[in-house]
């Protein structure tokens, strides 16, 4: 199947052969005959499948194709957890409609008074896609402001996402500035009770469409170092002084975590900087377009950005620790091995993160490459799944009496 036997306008096909797209995914070839019907749509998928195409080139394909139903209105607004997450949809919309006159903004938190003022300016100047996340276009449409009357599709992307970091009163919210004749397009990576209700408020007899969560690609090369906590940092620097990688990923839990590593590395010398939710927004698009260009090294994030990065040459993916959800995993170590390179992706589990490595093992289906420690270093405590406590060295406890030791499952925080 190609994209022109999905009936899509001719500029969009020209749109896409300029980006050298040539097949649609599975999603893709589901969800946009549904949408260009004008059918609602609910899409259980992982990043990685393909999903932003498959409601932006409907959109785009309805804007050029037909009239507005009215005049100066929003036609599509597009609504998604993050900033990051935003941008890139906002850069791939360009791309994918570069041959139409389909118009578009990203509206975010972060910005300054004129940053506001210039998307104040852009949504009432007759702007036809909207990307936004949900508090910042909250305050727009408090305002009274924005043209919605005519809006013809709405789209919320990662729900789950959204739901997880407590928007669901916000978008709640924003569909009561809507009209109710609309079509809309969910898109969720599960679909646990709360998205399920939200479908139902939302959604009219919706199209469903369920794509198995992505595996990590074969070609990515995944191994993981059994260390105690206290040898993470040393460990660390001895992989970037001895690995080749000239485009280095490193993900922690939380953003305080962040900023100490990306300082810590900075102190040692190396080409790295952080990324998270304090920095100001014209910090973060400088730091990843460095990144991007690769005039930088390392880049440490949290999962923000293994949802809303959008860059195919990661060399490496370092787990600096693991990651609560399992699922997690599956986006973090997605970043590389892209578009059919090879990749390489390196996890620290220490004495308290066995368990949840353990249910990463579980979900993917089969156990990762266990490393020795290099030389010089300590051997790390024997690997348990199940998270009991282990002994150092490659000793493990025997048995569990009362002096057997005491259960040390869950996260190290």
């Amino acid at each position: 199947m190609d994209f022109k036997s999905l009936g899509l306008s001719a500029d969009i096909l020209d749109g896409l052969d300029a980006m050298n797209i040539k097949s649609p995914t599975p999603i893709q070839q589901q969800a946009i005959p549904a949408a260009l019907e004008g059918r609602d749509l609910i899409a259980c998928a992982q990043t990685g499948t393909g999903k932003t195409a498959a409601f932006l080139l409907p959109i785009i394909d309805v804007i050029t194709s037909y009239a507005p139903r009215e005049e100066g209105s929003i036609r599509a607004l597009i609504v998604v957890p993050t900033r990051e997450l935003a941008l890139q949809i906002d850069q791939q919309l360009q791309a994918m409609a570069y041959f139409t006159p389909v118009t578009s903004v990203a509206v975010y938190g972060g910005s300054d008074g004129p940053g506001f003022d210039q998307q104040k300016q852009a949504l009432t100047s007759g702007v036809e896609v909207v990307i936004a996340t949900p508090g910042k276009l909250l305050s727009h449409l408090n305002l009274g402001y924005v043209p919605l009357k005519g809006l013809e599709f709405l789209v919320l992307d990662e729900a789950d996402r959204m739901m997880d970091m407590g928007f669901v009163d916000d978008i709640k919210r924003i569909i009561s500035f809507i009209p109710k004749d609309r079509q809309t397009l969910m898109f969720s990576a599960t679909m646990a009770p709360p998205i399920r209700e939200l479908t139902k408020q939302v959604l009219h007899d919706p199209f469903e469409i369920t794509i198995a969560l992505s595996k990590p690609a074969e070609k990515v090369e995944q191994q993981v170092y059994v260390c105690y906590e206290l040898e993470k940092g040393r460990l660390l620097e001895h992989i970037l002084n001895t690995n080749e990688a000239t485009c280095i990923l490193i993900f922690a839990g939380r953003k305080v975590e962040v900023r100490n590593l990306a300082r810590h590395l900075q102190k040692r010398g190396f080409n790295a900087r952080g990324m998270h939710s304090d920095l100001e927004q014209v910090e973060r698009e400088e730091v990843m377009l460095a990144f991007r260009n690769r005039k930088l090294r390392i880049l440490v994030a949290t999962d923000v950005v293994s949802r809303g990065i959008d860059i195919d040459d990661i060399d490496l993916v370092i787990n600096f620790d693991v990651p609560r959800d399992p699922e997690d995993y599956v986006h973090r170590v997605g970043r590389t091995a892209r578009a059919s390179r090879q990749g390489q992706a390196i996890t620290f589990v220490n004495e308290k993160e066995m368990r949840e490595f353990g249910r990463i093992e579980t979900l993917i289906g089969y156990e990762v490459k266990k490393m020795p420690m290099p030389e010089g270093f300590r051997p790390g405590p024997v690997y348990d799944p199940k998270g009991r406590t282990p002994r150092e060295g490659g000793k493990s406890n025997g048995h569990r009496g009362r002096s057997g030791g005491r259960r040390q499952g869950g996260r190290a925080r």
